[in-house]
């Protein structure tokens, strides 16, 4: 009974952990068309400004709603934010990687890119949503 109580906390965690990736995909996606089409920004400097605008916003979002019980106030938000956005460069450089290899070793998905980028993104997920439960938010956890 209690291994099926953990299975339904983390499938809980996990629902609303990609709740907030939508919602920062959409906080990222609109912010790069705005900056580069709105305001004529250069797209690398767009995407760098909009990426961390949406890091920022997940990790507020995914310390409120997703990991409020395992947040560790003792550890310093800098410190915590430090670490969330080290997890989401990794995962974002994770799902580059595949992305590029699927591409690469099958060019006839290239006029795909949805179907690398659909691989690449459960790795990402993978890696943001693991480093983010055990490594971010984990004080408390491992203090009880």
């Amino acid at each position: 009974m209690k291994l099926g109580l953990v299975r339904s906390a983390i499938a809980s965690k996990l629902s609303l952990f990609i709740f907030v990736g939508g919602v920062g995909f959409v906080v990222d996606a609109g912010l790069l068309t705005l900056l580069a089409r709105g305001f004529e920004v250069n797209v690398y400097a767009a995407r760098l400004v909009s990426f961390t605008v949406a890091v920022a916003v997940t990790w507020l979002l995914n310390r409120t709603l997703v990991f409020h019980r395992e947040v560790d106030h003792a550890v310093r938000k800098r410190v915590e934010y430090g670490r969330y956005l080290l997890v989401q460069i990794c995962g974002g450089l994770a799902n580059l990687a595949v992305f590029v290899s699927i591409t690469q070793h099958y060019p006839q998905l290239q006029p795909y890119p949805v179907v690398p980028l659909f691989f690449g993104s459960l790795l990402g997920l993978v890696i943001n949503f693991g480093g983010s439960r055990y490594w971010v938010f984990k004080q408390r956890r491992a203090a009880r």
